[in-house]
Order: structure tokens, then C-alpha cells, then sequence
């Protein structure tokens, strides 16, 4: 029998990372990138061919070890995230850089790290963005600058290496816990059906992978249809 293809998703504890999991588990063996160990064990226990793979996105010394093992993978999925806003009077260097530590150069380093696995499969390279990385808006400067970034990395990473795929996908905002924070902060009453679900967002990662060999889907853009 022939091994399913390999997909690696980071931030799959849970969000549209975890929904991603899911979505791809029928037609993939799955490795499960992110911090909590535990989270992932019960994820991994519910998918068939599924491997929890715990790191730090931010230690490189440890992702270099990680990927060492892996000598063909058909499909990244960068989901893993984080979220520090503010506007540019108020925000902290430290905001910043939790941003860009995270959204870009953890992107950036396991990217690096896994191209001659990626090179090796002619792999697909999917990074989940962000509304935030095509419109910036009041008070999203730190969070926005990161996804404006990770998005020119997916145009570069696109042109240099013709034989991979790479597509970005641009989500509206997702009913994520990471939601349910920005909106607390914004003061606002949480209303779930206003927001896509992680399962759409899943959805477009499964049907820009599963596209036809001869197509190259490199931008997705969803919006909510409800009112946020």
C-alpha cells in the first residue's frame, strides 16, 4: 500500500490549525506542530495517520533537530499565530517583536529548514494570513506589519522556487479563541455567527492542496458573510 502524502501544520492545538488537521487527516498522514504536547496527544488520538510534533517556532536550535528528521514532505501548513495589537503611540517594542518573532520569522526559519524536504516532493507551502495582511487598519499596525511581511516571504518564496507551490490565504476574521480575545479588547460583545468558522478556513486549505497539478493557486481570500 502507498504511504499517504506528508503534511506538517504548525498551530494545530487548535483554531483553523486544528480544523486544518482534520480536514487534510482523509488523504494525509499529518504531523501536528505546536507548543502543547498534551493538546496535540488528543488531536493526534482522534485523526488515523497523525503524530504529534511539539515545538517552539521561536527556538531555532530546536527546529533544526526537529526537521532534521524529515526528508520528504508534501505539505506545510503555517497556521501558528499570534495576535499583540495597539497603535504605533502605544504599542511596545515588545508587542512588535512577538509579532514578527512568531508570525514571520517562525515562518521564515521552518521554511528554510524544510526546503530540501519540500524540494524533494515538490511540495505545497500554505500559509494562513490574515485580512490584516492586505488592509491595515487603526490600531493593528504591530499585527498587520507581521502579515504584510509573511506575505511579501510566500511572494518571494513563490518566485524562487518554481517547483513548490505556495499559496497564501487570506481569512477575515475566524471564531478562534484568539478572536474571542481581540474582541474583549475591543470591548464588544462576542457573537460567533458574525465570523467565519475554522472549518472554512480548512476548507480552502484542502481545496488549494487538492487543486490539479497544472494550477497554481497562490492567493485565497475569504470574508465573513456576517457583519463584524
Amino acid at each position: 500500500m502507498v504511504d499517504l502524502p506528508l503534511a506538517l501544520v504548525t498551530g494545530a492545538t487548535r483554531g483553523i490549525g486544528a480544523a486544518a488537521a482534520r480536514a487534510l487527516a482523509p488523504t494525509h498522514r499529518l504531523l501536528l506542530g505546536g507548543r502543547d504536547a498534551g493538546a496535540l496527544g488528543e488531536l493526534a488520538g482522534t485523526l488515523p495517520e497523525a503524530k504529534p510534533w511539539p515545538i517552539d517556532l521561536t527556538d531555532t536550535e530546536a527546529l533544526e533537530t526537529a526537521t532534521a528528521e524529515i526528508g520528504e514532505l508534501d505539505v506545510l501548513v503555517h497556521s501558528a499565530g499570534v495576535a499583540r495589537l495597539g497603535t504605533v503611540e502605544t504599542a511596545t517594542d515588545a508587542d512588535w517583536r512577538a509579532n514578527f518573532e512568531v508570525n514571520v520569522l517562525g515562518i521564515v526559519t521552518l521554511t528554510r529548514l524544510l526546503l530540501p524536504a519540500l524540494r524533494a516532493s515538490k511540495g505545497h507551502v500554505v500559509v494562513i494570513n490574515s485580512g490584516a495582511g492586505q488592509n491595515a487598519r487603526p490600531g493593528w499596525g504591530p499585527y498587520a506589519a507581521s502579515k504584510f511581511a509573511v506575505r511579501a516571504f510566500a511572494d518571494s518564496l513563490r518566485e524562487e522556487e518554481s517547483a513548490l507551490r505556495v499559496t497564501s490565504i487570506y481569512p477575515g476574521r475566524t471564531d478562534t479563541e484568539m478572536q474571542q480575545a481581540i474582541v474583549a479588547g475591543e470591548g464588544r460583545a462576542y457573537e460567533p455567527e458574525r465570523f467565519l468558522r475554522p472549518e472554512s478556513v480548512a476548507a480552502a486549505v484542502v481545496a488549494a492542496v487538492s487543486a490539479t497539478g497544472d494550477a497554481h493557486p497562490t492567493d485565497v481570500t475569504l470574508r465573513p458573510r456576517g457583519l463584524v
